[in-house]
């Protein structure tokens, strides 16, 4: 039964596309410049392991919305599912059920078309994946251009929603198109691939153009190292470059992904400023994370996500909400994707979906000593064409099986190797039947398809 309206805090849900979970000042970086994400992470808690259950968009959002993995929700890849993303019993929709006034916000990307789906009483999107600047909105069924730059434009709209439900119970879904690479939308409503170089397809807010020039970019010791004992890695597809020290994300497309970054911390900047004006900053869970990381040339890979590798499969999860969670809190523990919707909706007293894979993101909640992460082979970008896996990730060790690739399997001691730079798989005294067992624990427990 939920709560009495009185007792029910709000929920503040911001997901960013493609950023990495270094990539805040108050996650390490050394220079970005994300005073509001670093506010959240000094007045509630940043959890030090936070992991994506797919790290691949359409997956990933699923799992955020549906507290599952991809093959209970099945959006398993990146490709139109418009009729099954109507029907996803979404955390959101189930708040906006027990009283919640819901808002979605910006990216769906589970399908392409932007129609309004069930759950929200605002509804703002786009097309696939949308444009940097005048892009065309969806505004709760109709359609139109809309002058500006596409971060700020959602910004604007979520400002007012909070300012309009000031009082009331509410739920803001706000998933930016930013960081990811800008589209063309035509008036006509098809979208066409930019032309532009790969740096030049993330853009920037105007006012940000020339943020960070000159300052010297963090790598990492596994930036531009050749993989030799990934065989998955090894062989090129045809028409595919051979992974060297060129095939990395270059410097130009790095700098625009930061500067689009920062126009997203302004904009938790304007939401943490809007709750307070309303009076219901203390009263709000806000969370910031993003759906996967991305690979800045370590391994040679990029711009690529994907792959099981702690670059792309770790996430920023940042959560302000006083009554629950102590300021400055810095959780050690393994939490997941899956579990951000699961604890909203026990915070507001209301039902978990069944099956939901989440577990609670509070204090003393139950920990995991193992996650799963899951890909599904996609024909999109041929490096990784026919590479799906599962994968089991303990606090010290991860597995990556490949379902598609016999021979291909990888080990890592995470406490000896942080930056998988030693494939284990065939050495004596490595703990595999045991990582093998658990990986199928897991599979089981969250009802996937047996490990081979």
């Amino acid at each position: 039964m939920a709560m009495a309206a009185e007792q029910r805090p709000n929920v503040v849900f911001v997901l960013v596309d493609d950023l990495r979970w270094d990539e805040l000042r108050c996650t390490g970086h050394p220079f970005a410049d994300t005073p509001h994400a670093d506010r959240l992470a000094k007045e509630g808690a940043l959890f030090r392991n936070a992991f994506a259950t797919t790290p691949l968009c359409s997956p990933s959002r699923a799992s955020f919305l549906t507290c599952t993995y991809a093959h209970t929700h099945t959006v398993t890849d990146n490709v139109a599912r418009d009729a099954l993303s109507h029907k996803l019993d979404t955390w959101p929709r189930r708040l906006h059920e027990a009283g919640y006034r819901a808002a979605f916000i910006g990216k769906w990307h589970m399908g392409n078309e932007d129609a309004p789906r069930p759950g929200f009483d605002k509804w703002v999107s786009f097309r696939g994946q949308g444009e940097c600047n005048d892009p065309v909105l969806n505004v709760d069924g109709k359609s139109g251009r809309t002058k500006g730059y596409v971060t700020d434009l959602l910004t604007d709209h979520a400002v007012e929603f909070i300012r309009k439900e000031a009082g009331k119970p509410f739920c803001l879904y706000l998933a930016h198109k930013a960081i990811h690479p800008n589209v063309v939308q035509r008036d006509d409503g098809s979208i066409v691939l930019s032309q532009a170089s790969e740096a030049e397809q993330f853009v920037a807010a105007a006012r940000h153009k020339d943020l960070y020039t000159g300052k010297p970019l963090p790598r990492r010791p596994n930036y531009g190292v050749v993989p030799k004992d990934k065989p998955a890695l090894a062989e090129a597809p045809a028409g595919v470059p051979t992974l060297g020290p060129e095939t990395g994300t270059d410097d130009a497309t790095i700098y625009n992904r930061l500067r689009m970054a920062k126009a997203v911390d302004e904009s938790l900047g304007r939401l943490l400023e809007a709750l307070e004006k309303a009076g219901e900053l203390d009263n709000t869970i806000v969370v910031f994370t993003s759906d996967h990381g991305y690979f800045y040339g370590e391994h040679c890979l990029g711009p690529e996500r994907r792959l099981a590798y702690e670059e792309t499969i770790r996430i920023p999860l940042l959560v302000r909400y006083p009554k629950r969670f102590h300021a400055g809190a810095r959780p050690e523990k393994m939490v997941l994707s899956v579990d951000v919707g699961a604890t909203a909706l026990d915070l507001a007293g209301v039902k978990r979906p069944a099956p939901c894979h989440g577990h609670s993101l509070l204090p003393g909640g139950r920990e995991r000593d193992a996650i799963l992460v899951e890909y599904f082979s996609d024909t999109v970008f041929p490096r990784v064409n026919k590479m799906g896996y599962t994968a089991v990730r303990t606090k010290r060790w991860k597995y990556i099986q490949y379902r598609d690739r016999h021979g291909a399997d990888e080990l890592y001691d995470l406490a000896a190797d942080p930056y998988e730079l030693k494939n284990r798989i065939g050495e004596a005294g490595v703990p595999l039947a045991a990582l093998r067992k658990r990986l199928q624990e897991l599979l089981t427990e969250t009802g996937g398809q047996p490990a081979r």
